[in-house]
This record gives structure tokens, C-alpha cells and sequence, in this order.
């Protein structure tokens, strides 16, 4: 207290000399700082398009996020073509996610000094620079462990991950934008004082603090450095490396789909027409042997009229096959299946509609668990790769994959693509012409 008001830091971490790495310095944390900002832009893009993905303007029960207002200006209606957009898309916001963790550390740890100078507000303009900062370092953990913890453990936020996560993401991207502009010149300033290239041939031994900054990065009383900066950034690279490694695989496949340690689904469960990844079991969504029985039946409803089909009678009609990987927003995805069914326009022709077929309501039998029903576009129902599938690789859907009939779209998020479908509502609520 009283060297609070000598106007004197107290003890402890607001004291500059209590930071004594060699290390830190506004060099070092600019260079991190482009790095996470090359990845955050990536991240930031594909979540982005990750929401628009699940056609949020459709309404109820795609929009998660209600009150999206003006933040919501981007959106556009998903496409269905290329067929592989959203396994992509996905892919890339989980993995370069991921892979930034490492940076992210090393960035924060860079910085940590000036959270705690001190005085804590010198001016209007370092107030505005200090709520920036706790929002951007604040917004920055929170995305990064909601998303990690919905990779790892599915749906832990249930019917909140989503707009927890599209908020977030706002007041981050906000914090950033302030960020970059009040710290661009600094940062421009420091890249250009050093040499990357000679900072990546410097040993440990002739390693040196960097000059005083007015930020209070650099300590007055620096230790003797037992890493050079060479190597520090050696260790954020090799932790990135590793981060790619083990999770990569969940979105790529191949051999690779072996090393994806870090994604609980990105492995392979199995062999045979069916020995392919799953989010929800049966089992865990309520749907009992007794619901997909020989009474198990398909309801069409739309333009006035309302048929109701058995599998026999869809097997009946025309079937038509389509090769489609399943992608999940925790970034895992399949390899190409090849899905047989009967296509969405030609159900939408039962129903009435004969020419340019208006979206759909699909309602599944699942009894538990989010997502148990979600509305596509007319354009998603009019793709000729767009069905009801009821057999894949060859074989009737597993239990697990949707049996007696779901659906499958091109480019479509894998919790849109309904398992275990009993109702298709062609127009109102999901119309969208």
C-alpha cells in the first residue's frame, strides 16, 4: 500500500525487474504476433464460413444464435458444389486451430509483462489499449478451450456451443482489429530493427537482451540466457508440428488418420460397408430396435398432400448413388461413401412439387441429443446428389448410420445430414424461394 501510493509498482509481478527472461522484447513477440495473426485470419475466415454452412437463415432449428442482427450481414445460401467445400473448410478451422495453440502460449507469454504494469491506466488512450488487450487475451482463451473441449468431448456446451462460440468470436475479432491498429507501427518498427536471418543463427551464448522499450517487455535486470531465441522459436514450431501430427489425419485420412491421437473421432472404428467414423450412436440418441422396425415408416408432407412410405416401397422406387464423405464441425471427416438411395427432388415430386422443389423440414426419430431435425435449402434439395439414403458401400445402413433411411447432401455439415428420418416437410417451414 504505501508504495501504491509513493507511486511506486508494489511487489511482485508489477515490478519490471521481476520478468527476467533475455528473451522477451518487442522483436520476439511481433514475430509471434504475425504468426497468429497469418493463422487467426485462417481460423477466423473458415469458422465464419463454418457458420453460414449450417444455413442459420433459415430460421428454427438451424439458428443457433438468435439476435445474430448485423452480424449476421455475410451470410449467403450454402452451396452444394464442390461436394468436398465444407470437409475443407472445416478441416482447416479445426487444424490451423489447433496448430496455433503453441503460438498462442508463446505469444501470451511474451506479453505477460504488460499485464501487469503498472499504473494500470496512464491515459484515455492506454484505458482504450488495456480493454482491448483484456478482451483480445479474454476472447482469444475462451474460442480456443470451448473449441478444444467440443473436439474432445462433443457437445459439452448442449444447444449453447454454437452461439457461445459465434459471440465469442465477434468480441475477439473486434479486440484484434483494435488490437492491430493501435500496435501495427510498433510492430513494423521492431521486424525491421532485427534480422530474422541473424536472429536464426545466433547461439545461446551470444545471445543478448534486446534494447528498452517503452512497453516494458524487456527487463532491467535480465538473467543469463539459457535458450536462444532460435531455439525458443524452434520449440513453438515443434510444438505446432506436433499439434499438426496428431491431429491432421481426422480431416485428411489416409495413413494419416492413425496419428490423429488428439481426435476421439478421427480414427478408424471399424471395418466393412459401415466401419466408418460416428458422432452419436443409437443408442445414445434413444432410438430403439422396435422404432426402426417393420413399422417404421416415412411421412411426406407438403403442397397439400401427405403420403407415407415404407422401406420396401422405397427401395421401389428409382435409386440413385452419389460418393460423399461425412464432415463434422469437431474437423473429423470420411473418406468418400457411396451412398444409394432415393434422391430428395424426386420425394419432393411426391409431395407435389413437380418443378423446382422448395427446401425441406427433416425430422428424425432420435429421441434425445441436439439436432433432431434440421432444414435444408431448395438448392441443397434439388442437387441430384442430395438423398435419402438407405444402403452405403453396398450394404443397408447400420443402425449407428442412420438405419432405416437419412439423409446425405454435398458440401452439408455432417449433424445436418438427419440419421434415423421419419418426416420430410417439403415448403414452409424450410422454403426458401
Amino acid at each position: 500500500m504505501r508504495a501504491a501510493l509513493a507511486g511506486r509498482p508494489p511487489p511482485g509481478p508489477s515490478r519490471p525487474e521481476f520478468w527476467r527472461s533475455p528473451l522477451r522484447g518487442p522483436w520476439l513477440t511481433s514475430v509471434l504476433g504475425v504468426v497468429l495473426l497469418v493463422g487467426l485470419t485462417v481460423v477466423t475466415g473458415t469458422g465464419m464460413l463454418s457458420y453460414a454452412a449450417y444455413n442459420p437463415g433459415l430460421g428454427p432449428p438451424n439458428d443457433m444464435t438468435p439476435d445474430k442482427g448485423l452480424l449476421g450481414f455475410y451470410l449467403f445460401p450454402w452451396p452444394t458444389s464442390p461436394y468436398w467445400l465444407y470437409r475443407l473448410t472445416q478441416g482447416m478451422h479445426v487444424t490451423v486451430g489447433l496448430v496455433l495453440i503453441p503460438v498462442l502460449l508463446a505469444k501470451l507469454w511474451s506479453v505477460i509483462p504488460r499485464l501487469f504494469a503498472w499504473p494500470p491506466i496512464r491515459s484515455l488512450g492506454h484505458a482504450l489499449e488495456r480493454i482491448s488487450l483484456i478482451l483480445l487475451v479474454g476472447g482469444a482463451l475462451f474460442e480456443f478451450v470451448t473449441g478444444v473441449l467440443n473436439i474432445q468431448l462433443e457437445y459439452i456446451f448442449p444447444g449453447s456451443f454454437y452461439p457461445l462460440h459465434f459471440y465469442g468470436a465477434w468480441i475477439f475479432l473486434a479486440a484484434l482489429v483494435v488490437h492491430v491498429a493501435l500496435r501495427m507501427g510498433k510492430v513494423r518498427a521492431a521486424l525491421r530493427g532485427r534480422s530474422l536471418r541473424e536472429e536464426l543463427r545466433t547461439p545461446t551464448r551470444r545471445t543478448k537482451p534486446e534494447s528498452p522499450d517503452e512497453d516494458g517487455l524487456v527487463s532491467p535486470a535480465p538473467a543469463a540466457p539459457t535458450i536462444s531465441r532460435r531455439g525458443a522459436l524452434g520449440m513453438v514450431g515443434l510444438g505446432s508440428l506436433v499439434m499438426l501430427a496428431v491431429t491432421a489425419g481426422q480431416s485428411i485420412g489416409g495413413a494419416l488418420r492413425t496419428t490423429a491421437l488428439l481426435a476421439p473421432r478421427g480414427q478408424n472404428p471399424g471395418t466393412g460397408p459401415n466401419g466408418f467414423q460416428i458422432n452419436k450412436t443409437a443408442e445414445a440418441r434413444g432410438i430403439r430396435e422396435s422404432d426402426v422396425g417393420p413399422r417404421w415408416r416415412l411421412t411426406v408432407r407438403g403442397a397439400g398432400r401427405e403420403i407415407v412410405l415404407g422401406r420396401d416401397r422405397l427401395l421401389t422406387m428409382p435409386q440413385h448413388t452419389a460418393h460423399l464423405p461425412i464432415a463434422c464441425v469437431e474437423g473429423w471427416s470420411t473418406t468418400d461413401q457411396e451412398w444409394s438411395g432415393v434422391r430428395l427432388a424426386d420425394l419432393a415430386a411426391l409431395a407435389g412439387y413437380d418443378t423446382q422443389p422448395p427446401g425441406v423440414l427433416v425430422e428424425s426419430l432420435q429421441r434425445s441429443g441436439s439436432f433432431r431435425s434440421a432444414a435444408l435449402r431448395d438448392n441443397q434439395v434439388r442437387d441430384p446428389d442430395s438423398l435419402l439414403a438407405l444402403r452405403v458401400n453396398g450394404a443397408d445402413l447400420s443402425l449407428d448410420h442412420g438405419y432405416p433411411a437419412r439423409v446425405i447432401v454435398p458440401a452439408n455439415p455432417g449433424v445436418h445430414n438427419t440419421k434415423w428420418v421419419t418426416t420430410l416437410t417439403f415448403g414452409n417451414p424450410a422454403d426458401t424461394t
